[in-house]
């Protein structure tokens, strides 16, 4: 998976969690809870989509690594298992 299709998949999992999403508006580098007023259930559900969409478990205590768009990114990119 390229850092693009990485984003576009993170990007892709936020608007399934909340609809109400316009993925245009998404900024990379502000928290996804203060953007898009998402609470700690959805960014828990996303945690797990993205564990199965990527296949990399990312522990709780990493979680602050995972708030915005760019750091999601540079984040799971390194951990992403080799195709």
């Amino acid at each position: 998976m390229t850092e693009s299709e990485l984003r576009q998949t993170i990007v892709t999992l936020l608007c399934d969690i909340a609809p109400e999403i316009d993925p245009a508006q998404i900024l990379p580098d502000v928290s996804f809870r203060e953007q898009l007023d998402i609470d700690s259930m959805d960014f828990q559900n996303l945690m797990i989509a993205l564990n199965k969409r990527t296949g990399v478990d990312v522990p709780e205590r990493d979680y602050p690594k995972m708030t915005t768009l760019n750091g999601a990114v540079s984040y799971l990119l390194p951990r992403l298992p080799p195709t």
